[in-house]
């Protein structure tokens, strides 16, 4: 039987932190959420759902220790496009240490796929500046990260183009790229928990699936009963919107993520991995307003 833990996560609040707290309460662990908004909808959510909410922010290394004084694991995780790199890089390396002040008997922090391989993408690299540090704490640690977010498709920026029928991205339309769901992020995360011995030290990415944007664009169009489309972003128009994602999108096409996706799951069972057309089937489309009457 697994031995329930007590887990602070941070960024409990956001759409990853939310994910992973969820599937912890979900496996019966103890869960301690670390919020700047206490008073929010989603913090509300987490205590409804059994969670501890405890007001507290990354840069301040105070309340971390606070927070984690009772737990034996904590999750701990970033925001650059909240925060900005460099401030996301002070407060990973300021939290890490606060973990080890706590003495947290298991650190988890969250990167991303191929941080570790000089992808020259600035928010892969501010993250794999934290992770290197994380790793020289002296403290248990393991590395979670997670390539794309299925759930990019209904991100604020996505939205817009969806709804007009279009999967607007900026790559080569039969270019592949591997994506995960945040609940298999949120299970991945409970399955290093609970694994924890076994994995201290240890780096894992981990994907879902694998498939070019046309074949999302196919899924989508199954999946929300109307033709979507999908349409390329040039680099140069990306390009004005953020050199760090033009530099990612190029890298995407250039290199792109290579997890290997049969192994991670015959490593890690437990996880009950969805591809893109289960993501995009179980989706809720008529609340997003993207599915019309039938």
């Amino acid at each position: 039987m697994t031995s329930k833990r007590n887990i602070l996560v941070t960024g409990a609040t956001g759409q990853q932190g939310g994910a992973v707290a969820h599937a912890l309460l979900s496996r019966g662990h103890r869960v301690k959420a670390l919020t700047r908004k206490p008073d929010s909808e989603a913090a509300r959510q987490l205590a409804a759902a059994g969670a501890d909410i405890a007001a507290g922010d990354l840069g301040d290394a105070a309340s971390v220790v606070k927070a984690a004084k009772d737990a034996d694991t904590m999750f701990l995780m970033g925001n650059s496009y909240e925060a900005g790199l460099e401030e996301e890089i002070r407060q990973g390396i300021l939290a890490a240490d606060a973990a080890k002040a706590a003495g947290i008997g298991h650190l988890i922090y969250s990167s991303v796929a191929d941080a570790d391989k000089k992808t020259g993408i600035p928010h892969f690299e501010s993250k794999y500046l934290v992770e290197q540090h994380v790793r020289q704490l002296g403290i248990p640690y393991t590395i979670s990260a997670p390539v794309a977010f299925m759930e990019n498709v209904v991100a604020p920026w996505s939205i817009a183009a969806l709804s007009q029928g279009s999967h607007a991205f900026a790559m080569p339309p039969k270019r592949v790229l591997q994506l995960v769901s945040l609940a298999d992020i949120g299970a991945f995360v409970a399955t290093l928990a609970e694994r924890r011995e076994s994995v201290f030290g240890k780096r894992f990415d981990f994907a879902g699936d694998e498939l070019s944007g046309e074949e999302q664009a196919r899924i989508l169009s199954e999946a929300i009963g109307r033709p979507i489309r999908y349409q390329e972003i040039p680099i140069a128009a990306a390009r004005q919107q953020s050199e760090d994602a033009a530099l990612m999108f190029e890298w995407f096409d250039r290199v792109g993520y290579d997890v290997d996706i049969a192994a991670l799951q015959r490593e890690f069972p437990e996880v009950r991995w969805h591809g893109f057309a289960d993501w995009a089937r179980a989706f809720n489309w008529s609340i997003s307003g993207l599915r019309g009457e039938s």
